[in-house]
């Protein structure tokens, strides 16, 4: 499946990867972002500072990355969310830079029913990789959705 298709709780499948588009995070978006939010850190805001920290340079907060990631997994859930019951094991596993470009593979690790017949509760576990393939975020979403419609 693509991510342009309509998803419903039925059509997930343990173990499948879906991938979400690329996006550029540009600088605008990171000092957006972080006015924004109020995000005033120095290793966000200050390249002078950034410099001298062991990551040498600006980083994005990771609650950027999370947005972002988040916006690129909309399109599942669109028609058939109910409700995000919860967000579990974020692991933030690299930085995030302006002039990155991100992309999310959406895992489906379970999947059960519910006693309710039209909803089922998906556990899907984002992967969120930088424009070299390295893996920067993880996190894992629980949701409850509808079910095709019979």
């Amino acid at each position: 499946m693509t991510i342009s298709a309509r998803y419903f709780w039925d059509d997930f499948v343990l173990g499948e990867r879906i991938p979400t588009s690329a996006r550029l995070i540009t600088e605008a978006d990171h000092y957006a972002f972080c006015k924004l939010v109020g995000y005033e850190v120095p290793l966000f805001i200050d390249p002078e500072y950034a410099r001298t920290t062991p990551w040498g340079g600006i980083i994005c907060p990771s609650h950027l990355t999370m947005s972002f990631s988040t916006a690129q997994t909309g399109p599942l859930f669109e028609h058939a969310l109910i409700a995000l019951l919860a967000v579990e094991r974020g692991r933030f596993l690299g930085p995030v830079r302006p002039g990155d470009t991100i992309r999310t593979e959406v895992e489906v690790v379970e999947k059960k029913q519910t006693s309710k017949p039209d909803r089922g509760i998906v556990v899907f576990r984002d992967h969120v990789l930088n424009q070299r393939d390295e893996t920067v975020f993880q996190l894992d979403k629980i949701a409850m959705l509808k079910r095709r419609p019979a």
